[in-house]
C-alpha cells in the first residue's frame, strides 16, 4: 500500500501529541496515512505493552490512518546503526511515502533525539538503489526516497520552519491523544498510582497551549509545528496562510 505521508515515532502516542493533527487533515482530504512506532514503550512508568497496543490501534482508528505498525525496537536501546536503519529503510520502501513525519532531532527524552537520526538517515539511505533489502514474501524491494522530511516539535520548543494548522480537526486530534488512558489524564482515575510528567492535567494544559502559540504564529486558532532541514516550497501563493501584520 502506498502512503502520502508516513509519521514515525519512537513510542506510540509521539505522533499523536506532536503530528496527529497533519495526518486527521491529510486523510480528511483523501490521501492515505500510515504510522510506525519504533518501539512498544515497554520502559514507560504507567502501562504495559498490551496496554499500549491497544491504545494505539485506538488512536489509529481515530486519526484514520490507513496502517499502524510496530518495529518492535528496544525501548530506550535501540540504536542508530546499520541493523536499525534498514529496519526503517524496509517500512520506507514498504509504503512509499511521498513525506515522512519524524521525531525532532534533539529533547529532553534521548530516544527522541536518536529516533530523530535515524529516521533522518534511514530515509536518505533508502534511496540509494545498491542497498538491498527485501519484502515479507523476499522479493527485493525499490529504492524510494520521500520527497520531504519533517521533524515535529516536542518537548523542547523550537523555531519551526512549518506551522500546519489544524483548527478544524483539534478535538479529533485531542481524542486521538486521550485514547492513551494509561499514559495521559482522561478521568480522575487517571490520578491513580505512579504519576509521571505527562499523566498530570498540568501536562494537558500544555498541550492546548503549544498548539494555540503554534496557532497564533500563523494567525489561526491551533497549529502543530515542524523543523524542516532543506527549503519548504509552494506551488502558488495561494497555498499560503495569509496573517495580518
Amino acid at each position: 500500500m502506498k502512503l502520502y505521508v508516513l509519521a514515525f515515532g519512537v513510542h506510540p502516542d509521539d505522533v499523536e501529541l506532536s503530528c496527529s493533527g497533519t495526518l486527521i487533515n491529510e486523510v480528511k482530504k483523501g490521501n492515505a496515512a500510515g504510522v510506525i512506532d519504533l518501539t512498544q514503550g515497554e520502559l514507560g512508568t504507567r502501562g504495559t505493552i498490551d496496554s499500549r497496543n491497544k491504545e494505539a490501534a485506538d488512536a489509529a482508528v481515530i486519526m484514520g490512518l490507513s496502517v499502524r505498525e510496530n518495529l518492535k525496537m528496544r525501548d530506550g536501546f535501540f540504536k542508530n546503526d546499520e541493523e536499525h536503519q534498514l529496519k526503517v529503510i524496509r517500512a520506507i520502501r514498504k509504503y512509499q511515502p511521498e513525506v515522512i513525519l519524524a521525531n525532532i532531532l534533539d529533547d529532553r527524552h534521548p530516544d527522541h533525539g536518536r529516533a530523530g537520526h535515524l529516521i533522518k538517515e534511514a530515509a536518505f539511505l533508502s534511496g540509494l538503489s545498491k542497498i538491498e533489502t527485501f519484502d515479507d514474501d523476499g522479493k527485493p524491494q525499490e529504492k524510494w526516497r520521500a520527497k520531504q522530511v519533517l521533524h515535529y516539535i516536542q518537548d523542547r520548543f523550537y523555531e519551526p520552519n512549518l506551522i500546519v494548522d489544524i483548527s478544524s480537526v483539534f478535538e479529533q486530534r485531542m481524542e486521538a491523544i486521550k485514547a492513551y488512558a494509561t499514559q495521559f489524564h482522561v478521568n480522575k482515575s487517571s490520578l491513580e498510582g505512579t504519576q509521571t510528567y505527562i499523566s498530570t492535567p498540568d501536562f494537558q494544559e500544555f498541550l492546548v497551549a503549544r498548539a494555540r502559540l503554534m496557532g497564533k504564529r500563523i494567525g489561526v486558532k491551533y497549529g502543530e509545528g515542524f523543523v524542516s532541514q532543506k527549503s519548504i516550497g509552494v506551488r502558488g501563493l495561494g497555498d499560503l496562510v495569509l496573517v495580518e501584520t
